[in-house]
């Protein structure tokens, strides 16, 4: 037991006295956590947003267009190209609808939420009177967006990358990447922004994985980006983030198939559920 006004040493009280320590004693000292190991450089963490998924299912019936959009709510019907619009708001998605009963659901932020919409547009068809069932539902397509915490040099990479990367500035602002597995097309940005189209959620986390450690080698300065090329990519992804929708108008479904997009291999033959409780 210590009497009043003795001092204890200072390492009993877990200070460390570095008046009589070398610098590189001291630099040691700061180099370990509170448990006494080495501190580890963290990676940067890169998060990636969703924007869209795209699904397709069919009810396996003929559907009256024109009844649909006379009878059903939040309808838009396009009678020149023989589809017709329905959206909901939760989960907010925009449903185009074919007479041949397939259709396609657009607007989801993730495969579950995609999911629900598509049987809750089902839902409304079977309230109009229609024998739905709901079967061969599949996630066609995802889009995914990320950012870099750096500038990327994307002319060096295309060069470095020429059987996989493809960079036409005249035609497109970024650099095209496409990855066999997993199967992905990403375009790259040098802005750092990365968009990521794949058939499923967990295919653009790994292309984002395989990509980082390749553009890290390609790190530019601000001075060395061109502002004007800045505005036509900004203008390029707010454009592409808008929807997955083909460019032009299409009158059929196959038509709408021809677009670039994935298809997952998993697929349900259920029976459509007339429980209310689905909604």
């Amino acid at each position: 037991m210590t009497e009043v006004g003795e001092c204890l040493p200072l390492e009993s009280k877990g200070v460390v006295d570095t008046q009589n320590l070398t610098e590189s004693e001291v630099h040691d000292e700061t180099s370990v956590d509170a448990n006494g190991f080495p501190a580890e450089e963290e990676p940067p963490t890169i998060d990636i947003i969703i924007n869209n998924v795209v699904c397709s299912f069919n009810t396996r019936c003929h559907l009256n267009l024109r009844n649909i959009a006379m009878e059903g709510s939040h309808v838009e019907f396009k009678r020149e190209q023989s589809m017709c619009n329905m959206k909901i708001r939760r989960p907010y998605t925009t449903a185009t609808i074919w007479s041949s009963g397939k259709i396609v659901c657009t607007g989801a932020t993730s495969e579950e939420e995609s999911r629900i919409a598509a049987r809750k547009f089902a839902r409304k068809l079977q309230r109009l009177g229609y024998k739905v069932k709901f079967t061969n539902f599949r996630v066609v397509n995802v889009l995914g967006t990320c950012g870099m915490p750096f500038r990327i040099k994307i002319a060096a990479f295309s060069q470095k990358y020429p059987k996989e990367a493809s960079y036409e500035p005249e035609l497109h602002p970024g650099v095209t990447y496409k990855l066999k597995s997993p199967k992905a097309t990403l375009k790259i940005f040098s802005t750092g922004s990365i968009t990521v189209t794949a058939p499923s959620v967990a295919n653009v986390q790994a292309a984002i994985e395989h990509i980082f450690p390749l553009v890290s080698e390609f790190k530019a300065e601000d001075k060395d980006t061109d502002k004007n090329v800045i505005d036509k990519e900004i203008r390029f992804m707010q454009k592409q983030r808008s929807s997955l929708q083909p460019a032009k108008p299409v009158s059929r479904y196959e038509d709408f198939e021809k677009v670039e997009m994935y298809d997952t291999d998993y697929s349900d033959e259920e029976e459509f559920n007339t429980d209310e409780s689905q909604d």
